[in-house]
């Protein structure tokens, strides 16, 4: 996949002023216009958790009602077996996991967010989605295909200068082996539903499928897991056997191996650099401006770090310094350098356009209170904001 030289603007739906697809969204897309962007990414659509999270999911397939401008906008029985007939694979498992209404919700979720993407198009701008790597140990997904998700261990992360005890996610993990058996059945229509709904898809935690960090249930932390191999390329040219070309991203980001890195050239995916990162003194800091590549997606920060303006002020003075920004403006000064990458598509978040400080941050990697949860107020987002943007945007030769 080749992507144009162009830029976006991450902004999730629930952080739109009422969190909804209403008329928010659509005045966000004017103002994506206004600032000469082509893309607006978030982040995955489906039924968050009691905690706000969107990478667990109640379902891998399903959107979220939460979303909805309307939601008790009429739907017929006609609308219903239409759905239904065009998404066999999931949406009776999703019904009888949701209950009463769910598909009827699925519908309207359909109506709104077809309409928002058709006055998005007519605008220029197109949306970037997320898939990501695991499923919720309570969602519809695991009750619907027990035989998919292995028994006895599930995911997380090891140890490392961050975490002593590394990151135990509890998620199920994939029983590779009856997917391969499957024909990756599920895969495919996961990223056919990824493909109905948004032009481009971050796939999160990209090195879990060469290898990925297993721990035993028991354990209450990841220091104990294991490294256990994932199925690589064959499950990605199985699925682009069924569906053609994947517009994917890699997101490459953390400790990455040789043999992650392999995959994704393999592939022909664009990977992830962070310009929190660039300025760690390494001739091989992947973030660094000098060592970007084309086929690369450039973030000035992203949902899971600080923002910008938050990371800056806490550097110590020295460090601060060392990275040339303006102190007034740190995060103005992170966009012209994403401008200006060779990366060929640069992505901002909203907080990052606003100059907003650490508590606009929309998570924090390993808490559970308080994220999720950042909203913009109304019209912040304003004229002066497009129009800087738009002027950045024009002098880093992107559309």
């Amino acid at each position: 996949m080749k992507l144009p030289r162009s830029s976006g603007v991450f902004l999730h739906p629930t952080s739109l002023t009422r969190g909804r697809l209403n008329d928010d969204a659509y005045r966000f897309v004017d103002w994506l216009e206004a600032a000469g962007q082509s893309w607006w990414q978030v982040l995955p659509l489906g039924p968050p958790d009691e905690l706000g999270s969107p990478y667990r999911a109640a379902s891998a397939f399903a959107a979220s009602p939460r979303l909805l401008a309307e939601p008790e906008a009429p739907v017929s029985p006609d609308e219903v077996e239409d759905f239904v007939v065009r998404h066999p694979y999931w949406i009776g498992a999703w019904a009888q996991f949701a209950g009463p209404g769910a598909v009827a919700d699925q519908v309207r979720f359909e109506r709104e967010w077809t309409a928002l993407r058709e006055y998005a198009w007519a605008r220029g701008v197109r949306l970037i989605g997320d898939v990501p790597l695991y499923v919720s140990d309570s969602g519809a997904d695991v009750k619907a295909w027990p035989e998919l998700f292995a028994e006895g261990e599930v995911a997380g992360a090891p140890p490392d200068a961050l975490s002593a005890t590394g990151q135990r996610w509890g998620n199920p993990l994939y029983d590779w082996p009856a997917h391969r058996a499957s024909g990756y059945r599920w895969w495919i229509e996961r990223f056919r539903r990824a493909l109905e709904l948004v032009e481009l898809s971050r796939v999160d935690h990209f090195r879990g499928f060469v290898s990925y960090w297993a721990i035993p249930e028991r354990h209450r932390t990841a220091q104990h897991g294991r490294w256990r191999r994932g199925p690589g390329a064959e499950l990605f040219e199985t699925v682009e056997s069924a569906l053609g070309d994947l517009p994917v991203i890699a997101e490459d980001l953390g400790v990455i191996t040789p043999a992650v890195e392999r995959l994704r050239d393999e592939l022909a995916l664009p990977g992830m650099a962070v310009l929190l990162w660039a300025f760690a003194v390494s001739r091989r800091n992947p973030h660094a401006l000098r060592n970007h590549r084309v086929n690369q997606v450039v973030y000035t920060s992203t949902h899971d770090t600080d923002t910008a303006f938050g990371w800056f002020r806490a550097l110590k003075p020295k460090e601060r310094a060392a990275t040339g920004l303006d102190p007034a403006e740190p995060n103005w000064g992170l966009i012209e350098l994403a401008m200006r990458s060779r990366a060929a598509l640069a992505i901002v978040p909203a907080q990052d356009v606003l100059g907003l400080g650490s508590d606009a941050r929309m998570n924090r990697p390993g808490t559970t209170a308080g994220n999720w949860s950042w909203q913009l107020e109304p019209g912040q987002l304003t004229d002066d904001h497009a129009a800087r943007l738009r002027d950045a945007t024009v002098r880093g030769r992107r559309t």
